[in-house]
């Protein structure tokens, strides 16, 4: 199955970040900043397969120059804590031709112009050296305002709502699934992704862990970070549990098929009784099942009634309730009983395993978000 994920990303000033350090780190270009003077030249930065802006049909010319387009960006917010931009992050699907990435890529990010009104920069990167070689993704960096044939102007309050945007993200999310399912069944590939949760999608295996781009760098340099090590060592510890679960569930599913097998061989023994009651007493069969306290037992030297001998083989068979007590002997409804309530453990241990690894989940993404170093980002 492909890997999916899309993530939505603010560039914000309160963070120490700009419109147009964002713009020329993605594109590996040259800007200037001028709201600060700094200039930003990442062109000897490598793996940028592909770069294109897209805009609204009614925008400028000049907004198709990337120093121009996030200058104007960067101008058009005021206060020094703005987001001044926002960045779709997409993982592209390794399965693809790298002309079928880009054509994936452009076709979503103008699904995105065409309903938000602003201007998007896509760039195409390559797996970086040292890491996983199937990670191709884009970068799709966007305006926080619409363009028009004045320039910017109102801002994307639908992406910020607290109400509406956690909605419309979801509503990219479920798109961006639709687009490259769409695309991998058109090149008749068998490969799919999924937005929904693991947990909604009813899988039981342990999310990955995300270490960003910085703690990654340094790793693949061979220094070890904190952040890695901590990950390493929880990644151990759910390992542990996750098989020390399974040791306990393979017990109570091994004592359900046993109890299943007894409640099977003593039913095998009642039809047998019941066979050999009736070749004994052709006659009074009926009447001692019927009521078995009213029929006496018959002589020793003759045997026990069918109804005493069914009681008989009942117990024989029947576990021991308690080994500190006396040894009372459990009925069939009783032996029925505490194997639907083995069953009932078993689902409750496997829903408590799944929402265990839901809550791992969200702890790993508080602790990316305190573990982001704001420095090293652009």
């Amino acid at each position: 199955m492909a890997s999916y994920h899309l993530s939505v990303k603010p560039v914000s000033r309160a963070r120490g970040r700009s419109a147009p350090a964002a713009a020329a780190y993605r594109a590996a270009d040259r800007i200037r900043d001028e709201r600060t003077g700094e200039l930003f030249d990442f062109r000897r930065k490598r793996g940028v397969e592909y770069r294109e802006i897209l805009l609204p049909a009614a925008a400028p010319s000049w907004a198709g120059q990337r120093e121009a387009l996030w200058n104007a960006a960067e101008a058009a917010e005021r206060r020094k804590n703005s987001t001044v931009a926002r960045e779709f992050e997409i993982a592209l699907p390794s399965e693809l031709t790298p002309a079928q990435r880009r054509e994936l890529a452009v076709r979503f990010a103008r699904e995105l112009v065409t309903r938000h009104g602003f201007a998007a920069d896509v760039c195409l990167h390559k797996p970086g050296r040292g890491g996983d070689r199937r990670n191709h993704h884009a970068h799709i960096l966007c305006s926080t305002r619409r363009l028009g044939p004045d320039g910017f102007n109102d801002k994307t309050r639908e992406l910020d709502d607290l109400k509406r945007g956690p909605a419309e993200v979801t509503r990219w999310r479920e798109r961006w699934a639709e687009l490259q399912n769409e695309l991998l069944k058109e090149h008749g590939l068998s490969a799919r992704v999924d937005h929904r949760s693991l947990e909604a999608q009813g899988l039981a295996r342990a999310p990955t862990h995300h270490k960003g781009p910085a703690i990654t760098a340094l790793e693949r340099r061979g220094i070890e970070t904190r952040v890695g090590w901590r990950f390493a060592e929880e990644q151990r510890r759910e390992m542990q549990a996750r098989l020390e679960r399974g040791a306990e569930l393979g017990r109570l599913e091994r004592e359900h098929r046993e109890l299943s097998r007894s409640i099977l061989d003593l039913s095998g023994d009642i039809a047998q009784a019941r066979r050999q009651r009736d070749l004994a007493h052709p006659i009074e069969h009926s009447s001692s099942l019927a009521s078995p306290e009213a029929t006496p037992a018959k002589e020793e030297g003759r045997g026990l009634t069918a109804a005493d001998r069914l009681r008989r083989i009942v117990e024989e068979r029947a576990p021991v309730r308690d080994a500190g007590r006396s040894p009372e002997r459990l009925s069939l409804e009783e032996i029925g009983r505490r194997e639907i309530e083995k069953q009932g453990r078993l689902d409750r241990e496997r829903q408590a395993e799944r929402q265990r690894a839901l809550e791992s989940e969200r702890e790993r993404e508080r602790e990316n978000q305190k573990d982001r170093d704001p420095g090293l980002e652009l």
